[in-house]
C-alpha cells in the first residue's frame, strides 16, 4: 500500500467517475470534495453565534473574533468555512433564523447556482500613439493586419480603442477619436472580419460606439462603467454586450492616492448599482460583463485582493473579465520594464482564471492561448 497527497482537483465528478464510483454517489461525493470560504462583513453578533453553532452541528466552521461569545460588539466580521454540501445545508437552515441570517442564506444560494462560462481570450489593439505599451499601437492598415494575426493566434474577441486610459493620459476629443476608429471599423465591415471573431469597441463616446456597432462590433468595453445611459441604450438597441469596468476617479486622477475602506465591498456595490441601472434600461445580465479594473484607481494591494477574491464577482451571474496585461502592478512586485512583463502577466491571468475570470484581456494572444491550454490540461 502507498498513500500520496492529491493536489487540487478541478473536475471532481470526472475524477470520481474515473475511479469507478457508482453514478449515484458521484454527485454526493463531489460536493464534499470542494472546500469553500465566505467572508461575511458586519454580521450581527446574535447571528454570528447562531451561525457558529449551526455550522459546527453539520461539520462546518465559522471563524469569529474572541469577543463574539460575550457580545462585546454589535457586529463582527467572520469567515464561513465548509464544503459545498455544508453550504447547501446552511443555505436552507438559515432561512428559518433571525438577525439577518435569511440574507446570508440567500447569498449562499446564489453562489451555489452560478452559471459556468468557457474561457475566452480578448486581444488588445490601440489605435493611438500614446498607450502605455508601445507594441500594442496600430494605425489603420497596420491595425487590420494585427487583427488578422490575433485571430490566427486564437483570439476570441478583439478589443479596439483609440483613446489611451493609462494613468495621466490626456483626454481626446470626440472627432479625433472617431477619425482614428473609422478606417478600422470600415475595414472590419468591408472584409467581414466580424464573422471570424467578436469585436469590442473600447470607448464610452456614444457616437464612436454607434459607428463601431454599425460596423459589426457586438461588445462595448466601457471604462466608465455604464455611467452614460446613451451607451447602455446603444447596447440594447444593437443587442450588444456591455463590459462594465470599475474605476475610482478618471485616468487623469485615478492613481493619486486611491483609497477604499474595503475594496471588495465597494467594487461589489458599484457593480450592483450599475447592473440595476442597465436592467432598468432593458439590458439583461446575460449581456453584461464585469471588469474590476485592475490598475484603475487601485494600489498594488487593492489589485492583489481583487484577483485573489475574483470568484466573488461571479455572484452577479455575469461573465468576469480580467485585464492586467503588462500593467505596473507587476513592476511593483518585481521591477521590470513594460516589454518584460509577460511572465508576470501570465501568472496573474492564470490565477484570475482559476479564481473565476472567464475573459482574459491581453496584448499577447498566442502566449495566453498556450498558457490556458496547459492550465486546462493540469486541471
Amino acid at each position: 500500500m502507498y498513500i500520496y497527497k492529491l493536489g487540487a482537483i478541478s473536475d471532481k465528478k470526472a475524477a470520481l467517475k474515473a475511479l469507478g464510483v457508482e453514478s449515484g454517489g458521484v454527485g454526493i461525493m463531489a460536493k464534499k470534495m470542494e472546500l469553500l470560504y465566505f467572508f461575511i462583513k458586519d454580521l450581527k453578533t446574535p447571528a454570528a453565534n447562531i451561525l457558529k453553532q449551526d455550522a459546527l452541528s453539520i461539520g462546518a466552521e465559522l471563524a469569529v473574533p474572541g469577543g463574539v461569545i460575550l457580545c462585546e460588539q454589535p457586529t463582527y466580521d467572520c469567515i464561513l468555512i465548509g464544503t459545498k454540501k455544508h453550504m447547501e445545508v446552511l443555505s436552507r437552515k438559515e432561512l428559518a433564523q433571525p438577525f439577518g441570517l435569511k440574507t446570508v442564506a440567500a447569498e449562499l444560494k446564489k453562489f451555489l447556482s452560478l452559471p459556468m462560462y468557457s474561457t475566452k481570450i480578448m486581444g488588445v489593439i490601440n489605435a493611438n500613439d500614446d498607450s502605455f505599451f508601445e507594441e500594442s499601437r496600430f494605425i489603420a492598415n497596420d491595425a487590420i493586419e494585427r487583427i488578422k494575426m490575433m485571430i490566427t493566434e486564437g483570439a476570441d474577441i478583439i478589443d479596439i480603442g483609440a483613446v489611451s486610459s493609462r494613468p495621466g493620459a490626456e483626454p481626446v476629443s470626440k472627432p479625433v477619436e472617431l477619425e482614428r476608429m473609422a478606417p478600422i471599423c470600415d475595414a472590419i465591415a468591408s472584409e467581414k472580419l466580424y464573422e471570424k471573431a467578436t469585436f469590442s469597441i473600447d470607448s464610452y463616446t456614444p457616437s464612436v460606439v454607434e459607428y463601431a456597432l454599425k460596423s459589426g462590433f457586438t461588445l462595448i468595453n466601457d471604462i466608465t462603467g455604464a455611467s452614460d445611459e446613451k451607451v447602455i441604450k446603444l447596447a440594447v438597441q444593437y443587442k450588444a454586450q456591455l463590459c462594465i469596468m470599475h474605476m475610482q476617479g478618471t485616468p487623469q486622477t485615478m492613481q493619486k492616492n486611491p483609497d477604499y475602506e474595503d475594496v471588495m465591498v465597494e467594487v461589489s456595490a458599484f457593480f450592483q448599482e450599475r447592473i440595476a441601472k442597465c436592467e432598468a434600461l432593458g439590458l439583461g445580465r446575460e449581456n453584461i460583463i464585469l471588469d474590476v479594473g485592475i490598475g484603475f484607481g487601485k494600489t498594488l494591494e487593492h489589485n492583489l485582493t481583487l484577483i485573489r477574491n475574483m470568484a466573488h464577482f461571479q455572484i452577479f451571474g455575469c461573465e468576469v473579465l480580467v485585464g492586467a496585461s503588462r500593467k505596473s502592478m507587476i513592476d511593483k512586485i518585481i521591477p521590470a520594464p513594460t516589454k518584460e512583463r509577460l511572465p508576470g502577466t501570465l501568472a496573474i491571468h492564470m490565477k484570475a482564471v482559476e479564481n473565476g475570470a472567464s475573459i482574459v484581456r491581453c496584448h499577447d494572444v498566442a502566449e495566453h492561448r498556450q498558457a490556458l491550454a496547459v492550465l486546462k490540461a493540469l486541471a
